[in-house]
């Protein structure tokens, strides 16, 4: 090995410790690859919350401390959390952190799994969320939601879902889809699945049994 190759590779090891011995380069490395990372809340300031990484003090907003509005930021003391880096600044000794990417991807593979469950032809409880032009959202169980088209709430033609449903109104409906994670619903498909019960439940008497019948409703008549 030559000298010149070896003093490279002494240089790139040293560069390398020395980052790894730099918190604020560690911090942007885990910045830089997305590094999920477990915290502990130390403390509670105006606007956020503050965790250490790497013996940096880390900023978390209120924004992105939960999904949803966080009114008492209290409640999140001394809990841990998974954060990831999404800014920093040595010079102004500034450290952003976030949870809410992790959270989402969370939310979204929890949404995945509950949608792998949904079987097109089952019969569903749900609620009417919204009214559209073009149909009317449900909400169902375990916080998934489907649409029922308009063309999908009844048999009949109708201009608008508003003639049928209102929102809060409890229904029941068909799956009929499950496609890049949309729920197609219908309530029309179970009106015609009553009516093909109904057909399936008649006895048609036969040919002979109708002229039996006749038979012996005129067999006492005199002419």
């Amino acid at each position: 090995m030559s000298e010149e190759i070896k003093n490279e590779e002494t240089m790139a090891d040293y560069e390398e410790h020395f980052d790894d011995a730099n918190p604020w380069r560690v911090a942007e490395r885990y910045m830089k690859d997305q590094t999920t990372l477990p915290v502990k809340i130390e403390g509670i300031v105006n606007g956020g919350a503050i965790a250490m990484v790497e013996g940096i003090r880390g900023f978390i907003p209120a924004s992105k401390l939960s999904l949803s509005y966080v009114e008492d930021l209290e409640s999140f003391l001394l809990t841990d959390m998974e954060v990831r880096v999404i800014d920093v600044d040595e010079s102004n000794n500034r450290l952003i952190l976030s949870a809410n990417d992790i959270l989402k991807e969370k939310r979204a593979k929890e949404m995945e799994e509950r949608l792998d469950n949904v079987q097109v032809g089952s019969v569903l409880e749900g609620i009417v969320d919204s009214l559209q032009t073009y149909g009317a959202f449900i909400k169902l169980e375990n916080g998934l939601s489907g649409l029922v088209h308009i063309s999908q709430i009844s048999a009949k033609r109708i201009k608008s879902p508003s003639e049928i449903l209102e929102k809060g109104q409890k229904v029941e409906v068909k799956v009929i889809g499950v496609k890049d994670g949309k729920i197609s619903l219908s309530m029309k498909a179970l009106a015609s699945d009553v009516v093909e019960e109904v057909y399936e439940k008649v006895d048609i008497p036969k040919a002979e049994d109708i002229g039996t019948s006749l038979g012996d409703l005129f067999k006492d008549i005199k002419f």
